[in-house]
């Protein structure tokens, strides 16, 4: 009864100790609701189909220009995929098929990157070209986030050039806050370096931010940086084990385009085709 009296009080009439467990309990709820500031992108298959058609395409002309007797094809692309990075993913297919570079340790890296440049550049001329287009609803998800005051990065693994190749070409009108790409971190992905880096630069705490992913590796990045995740597939994800992600959906949609499909989210939620920013506040706040 004595509980139940002091409960209709005023917070100041309480004892300390009492106003202590009244705040306390405030921050708690606050921490159950977070407030959504901030949207991350990932690129290469969530902002733009790049890497079967982009990526693959520009990394087989290189072998070709450099005289190499061997393709990836879209499957064993897809198998390479695993490896995050361009390099990366050259150096662990040189050294699993035995392909012999220059022969020397620091001779061969040089050369990697050599690879790797010229690949750059072949990759950078497409994105020129207009031949890749953006996913369905990418750039009307982050405009409707820019107009609901949130913060907008992208978070890749890929080149800096090649991104920014999209940033400046395919996304010229959206303003993008920040671009975090290649080796601005030590550790690719599934490393969480990168959305570390992206928290660092934008002072925020996990729970304020949401990330679009589209991989396994992507995916565990974030989680591993406490974010919550919308994994959108594609050709080359679609099969892979995306189960951590709070919304699985096969694409962002447009009202008056392509359309995605729900897969699966921790909770009830109603899609329509067309994921908006309202939802995703909506489902990460409430």
């Amino acid at each position: 009864m004595i509980r139940a009296l002091t409960s209709c009080m005023p917070s100041s009439a309480l004892p300390e100790a009492d106003r202590l467990t009244i705040d306390q309990v405030k921050g708690k709820r606050e921490t159950l609701m977070p407030e959504i500031k901030a949207v991350f992108f990932d690129q290469d298959g969530v902002i733009i189909d790049t890497e079967r058609d982009g990526h693959r395409v520009a990394f087989n002309q290189t072998f070709a220009d450099y005289g190499f007797g061997f393709e990836w094809d879209v499957d064993e692309y897809g198998r390479l995929l695993g490896i995050s990075g361009g390099k990366e993913r050259m150096r662990h297919y040189f050294i699993e098929n035995k392909v012999v570079l220059q022969g020397d340790a620091r001779k061969d890296d040089a050369f990697i990157k050599e690879l790797h440049r010229h690949k750059t550049g072949l990759f950078v001329e497409l994105i020129e070209s207009g031949k890749l287009p953006l996913r369905a609803g990418v750039r009307r998800l982050m405009q409707e986030a820019k107009a609901r005051g949130l913060v907008v990065g992208i978070c890749t693994t890929s080149n800096e050039r090649s991104a920014n190749a999209v940033r400046n070409t395919m996304l010229a009108d959206v303003d993008i806050d920040f671009l975090l790409a290649g080796d601005v971190v030590k550790n690719k992905k599934p490393r969480p370096d990168i959305y570390l880096l992206a928290l660092k630069r934008t002072g925020l705490s996990a729970e304020n931010c949401v990330v679009v992913e589209d991989s396994r590796n992507g995916l565990l990045a974030a989680r591993s940086a406490g974010l919550p995740v919308v994994a959108t597939t594609n050709i080359y994800t679609e099969n892979e084990d995306l189960g951590d992600a709070d919304i699985i959906v096969t694409g962002l949609g447009d009202p008056d385009g392509v359309k995605g499909e729900l897969k699966a989210s921790t909770k009830p939620f109603d899609y329509d085709g067309v994921l908006t920013v309202d939802q995703l506040v909506d489902y990460f706040e409430n």
